[in-house]
Parts: structure tokens; C-alpha cells; sequence
């Protein structure tokens, strides 16, 4: 349901036997708040959304949906490209149709965005969108203004009972000499264009910067990525050093570690970037800035309200349970200080409307895998070799090459692992890293299997298809006790 006016919406009672249902502020659209909506409205809220831009956040729209979707057409281009000898069928012709891919990839957006958020707060009949920059008025009270596009400038208060924040994050914009100056692109701009640079800077090593820059490259572009520090530096080295030779195999990508820009220039559409630390100087067509984002917190006038939050970082503080310091405020998703993954602000936001509706939930973050899309994939859960050193942990570890696992043979991957750490002498899972072209999958089985506390041995034990990502889990655990390379293909 939207809403159609300025309306004063009266305050609803707490607790008092009226029969008013709750009244629940969801600042934001996203993964955050759209998990919230749902449950609020599911244990009787009445839910007022408030959105300054499109429905859906990030994810469905600039973010997980279009970058996996350009993931997974520039792996097809890559295919047809390594298999010529056996694509006589194939219709590629080696040059990618960028207009139609990007016209492939907005209609998609467009699908999910439909089918996963407008029409489920459209449905919902204890749901009220507002479309507007929100703003606290005060403790109670937040006042939502009419954005400069639309026909009609109105300003709403709107009273709540309780309320959630979760407008999500932003592109992090480093204070690089002459950058704001220059057409440079955030992931929103790449996954918008329609055109394939010839050549394409990349600043910045995060997974949003390794997944775009490698999609370019495979669709036709020569990158470079300037890696302040190196590639995947808070997990074990191994996970970069063979990420970085797997990028590096590509030899339309280049990649310089320890690379601080100083200044960018643009003139006649050719970017010229230059570094600090050596002086180099770098020619590019387009320039993709990816270093990181920021909560979209700084126009909430939060301060009105109470709410305490680092203006730094732009993050706010939360606890287990999503709230504020204020208890009667929530925060959840990327402008909360948790970690910015989609599932986690789900998972975030479920949690925030049944504390908020009266409930009992904690979200537990002792074991968040992650995944970068690159090929091949790289991913962790739980503790490094040396976090889990660090904590005082007896540790022994193993590391399964691919070439070790039947999966990745028949597929023809060369650079990969799968790495195991168990805690001694328990021999109890504490944590796993993997890079492989099915990392997430292998990562996934882990993380399962230290929700329940198995060890070494129940690992080793487990009936696990032949001829799959996760086949190699079971393989690692095996090597604890035997030389796997002396089995049989399925040996149990």
C-alpha cells in the first residue's frame, strides 16, 4: 500500500490493551528492512516504510542480482573462449553484445525487484510506503520530505512506536587528489553500462572490485587494479596468493599491490592515474572506483533522537538483540556495525521486528562465512590458523589441493585448495578457507558442520556424493589420518 498524502499518522498505545496494533518505522528498503517488514506485519504491526530512492536497497538493484548476473555472462564468454576447438556450435563469436547483456541484466533487476519487494509491500495491507529523505524529528517521531523529483513537496511526521534503521550503505569514496572531478564509476555505474572499456582502472582490492574487474576482462577489457595493500589480507595468505595467481593467469588483468594513488585526471575521456608510491602513471578508458562502502547514515539527524552512532564510520552501535542505545530504536543491515552481507542483514532485520513486536531474538555472528565471486571463488568460515592461534587454540591443519579433489580434475581446475583447522586435541572444526570454482559450496558444508560441533572424524565418516564441490570436505578431513592420494576415486 502507498501512501497518497501528507498524513499525520496518530501515535499507537504500548502495551495497554488498546487494540491498535504496534505502529513500526522502517527507515530503508532492503535486504535489512524487507526482513523486517515481513515478520513485524506477520505478529500484527501496523508498518510504515520509508524509501529516498529505489525499493529494494542494494542487493536486487546495484548490487548482488546485476554483479552475479555480469559474473555469470563473462564466465559463458570465458567458456566459449578457453573451448574454441569444441564450440563449433556455439554462436559466440568472441565479441559480447554489452547492450544486450545490460538490457538482459536490467530486466532481471527488474523481476526480482517486482517480485521479491514492490509487490510484497505492495500486497500487504498493514504496509505504508512512503517515498521520501527521512529524518528524526525526535525520540518518537521521524519526518519524512518529499524528494526534489516529485510533483507535490510535502513533509510527513510520522509517530511511532518503535522503529528500524536500515538505510543501508553507499559507495566509499577515497580522498584521492582530483576524483571527484573526473566521470569515474562506483559498482552502480558498471553494472549500468551498456559499453566494455577497451581499458578499465580498478581501485581498490575488495570483492566488489575483484568480481567486476575480472567480468571486464573477460568480456574484453584490459584491467588493472591498484591493491593498496594485496588481495584478501584479513584471511590466510593463502587465500590471496592464489587468488592473485589465478586473476594474474588472465593476461588481460594486471594487478599492482601496495598501490596508493595520488591524483586521477581525465581529458578527452582517457583517464590518467598516477601513484604515490612510485610515481607511475596509468592510462585507462573508464575508472572504477571499488574501495568499500559507507552507512548512509549522515542525513538521519540522529542526534534529534538520541541515537548514538560513530559519524566516522558512519556505523551504529547495536547489540545482540538490533538495538540502539535508545530502546526503542533498532538498526540493522550495512548502517549497523555488523559485518555488510546481504544474509546477514536479513537475518538482522527478522531478528529486529520480533525483539521490537515483543519477542526474544539474538543474532548470533560467531560464524559468517563469505564468498567472492571471482573464478575461482575464494571463501572462509570461522577461525584462520593464526586467529585461532592467537586466542590460545592448540590448532592442526590440513590443505587439499584441487588437484586432489575428483570435481575439480574433471573440471579442469588448476588453481585452488581447500583448507581445514581443527582444534586440538578435540579435533573439533574451528574454521576453513577455500579457493575453487565452487568455494562457496565446500565453505557452506563447513560452516554446517561447525553449527554442530563435528570434529575431524565426523567429517572422514560422512556419505557425501561423488563428483561434488562438497566431496572435497570430506577428502580434507581424511587427510588428518591417511594420504589421500593413495584412495580410490570414491574411497569412503
Amino acid at each position: 500500500m502507498k501512501a497518497d498524502g501528507a498524513v499525520m499518522t496518530g501515535p499507537c498505545c504500548e502495551k495497554d490493551g488498546s487494540s491498535r496494533p504496534l505502529s513500526v518505522a522502517v527507515l530503508g528498503s532492503g535486504a535489512a528492512a524487507m526482513a523486517a517488514v515481513i515478520a513485524a506485519t506477520e505478529r500484527g504491526a501496523q508498518v510504515h516504510v520509508v524509501e529516498r530512492a529505489t525499493v529494494g536497497g542494494t542487493c536486487v538493484n546495484v548490487g548482488c542480482v546485476p554483479s552475479k548476473h555480469l559474473v555469470r555472462s563473462a564466465q559463458l564468454q570465458h567458456w566459449c573462449d578457453e573451448h574454441v576447438e569444441i564450440s563449433d556450435g556455439c554462436r559466440c563469436d568472441g565479441v559480447p553484445n554489452a547492450h544486450k547483456l545490460h538490457e538482459s541484466r536490467q530486466a532481471l533487476v527488474e523481476r526480482l525487484r517486482w517480485q521479491k519487494y514492490e509487490s510484497v509491500l505492495d500486497e500487504n495491507p498493514h504496509v505504508t510506503v512512503w517515498h521520501g529523505e527521512a529524518s528524526f524529528e525526535d525520540s518518537r517521531t521521524v519526518r519524512v520530505r518529499s524528494l526534489a523529483a516529485q510533483a507535490t513537496q510535502t513533509e510527513t511526521l510520522l509517530h511511532f512506536d518503535r522503529c528500524l534503521i536500515a538505510v543501508g550503505a553507499e559507495p566509499y569514496i577515497p580522498p584521492i587528489d582530483g576524483l571527484a572531478s573526473v566521470p569515474f564509476w562506483t559498482s552502480t555505474e558498471a553494472l549500468a553500462s551498456d559499453t566494455v572499456p577497451h581499458r578499465l582502472g580498478v581501485v581498490g582490492s575488495s570483492a566488489v572490485a575483484l568480481e567486476l574487474a575480472q567480468a571486464y576482462a573477460r568480456l574484453g577489457s584490459r584491467v588493472t587494479i591498484f591493491a593498496r595493500r594485496g588481495l584478501c589480507t584479513r584471511t590466510d595468505p593463502l587465500v590471496g596468493e592464489t587468488l592473485m595467481q589465478a586473476l594474474l593467469d588472465d593476461d588481460r588483468i594486471r594487478i599492482h599491490c601496495g598501490a596508493l594513488v595520488e591524483s586521477v585526471q581525465c581529458e578527452d575521456g582517457v583517464f590518467k592515474v598516477t601513484l604515490t608510491t612510485s610515481q607511475a602513471v596509468f592510462m585507462t578508458d573508464a575508472l572504477l572506483v571499488a574501495s568499500g562502502r559507507r552507512p548512509s547514515t549522515a542525513a538521519l539527524d540522529m542526534a534529534a533522537a538520541g541515537v548514538s552512532w560513530h559519524a566516522a564510520s558512519g556505523q551504529i552501535p547495536v547489540d545482540t538483540h538490533m538495538r540502539t542505545n535508545v530502546p526503542h530504536i533498532y538498526a540493522a543491515g550495512d548502517c549497523a556495525q555488523m559485518p555488510q552481507l546481504v544474509y546477514v542483514a536479513a537475518a538482522a532485520g527478522t531478528r529486529a521486528a520480533i525483539n521490537m513486536t515483543g519477542g526474544e531474538a539474538c543474532l548470533d555472528l560467531s560464524l559468517v562465512p563469505w564468498v567472492i565471486f571471482c573464478e575461482p571463488q575464494a571463501a572462509a568460515v570461522g577461525l584462520t590458523e593464526a586467529e585461532a592461534q592467537a586466542r590460545g587454540l592448540r590448532t592442526e591443519t590440513r590443505t587439499l589441493p584441487i588437484t586432489s579433489v575428483p570435481r575439480c580434475i574433471v573440471h579442469g581446475e588448476k588453481f585452488g585448495f581447500l583448507k581445514l583447522v581443527a582444534e586440538t586435541p578435540s579435533m573439533r572444526i574451528v574454521g576453513a578457507q577455500a579457493v575453487a570454482a565452487e568455494a562457496s559450496d565446500m565453505i557452506s558444508t563447513v560452516a554446517v558442520a561447525m553449527r554442530g560441533h563435528l570434529t575431524v572424524a565426523d567429517l572422514s565418516g560422512m556419505l557425501l556424493p561423488y563428483l561434488t564441490a562438497s566431496e572435497a570436505v570430506k577428502l580434507v578431513a581424511q587427510s588428518f589420518t591417511r594420504d589421500v592420494h593413495q584412495l580410490s576415486c570414491c574411497a569412503g
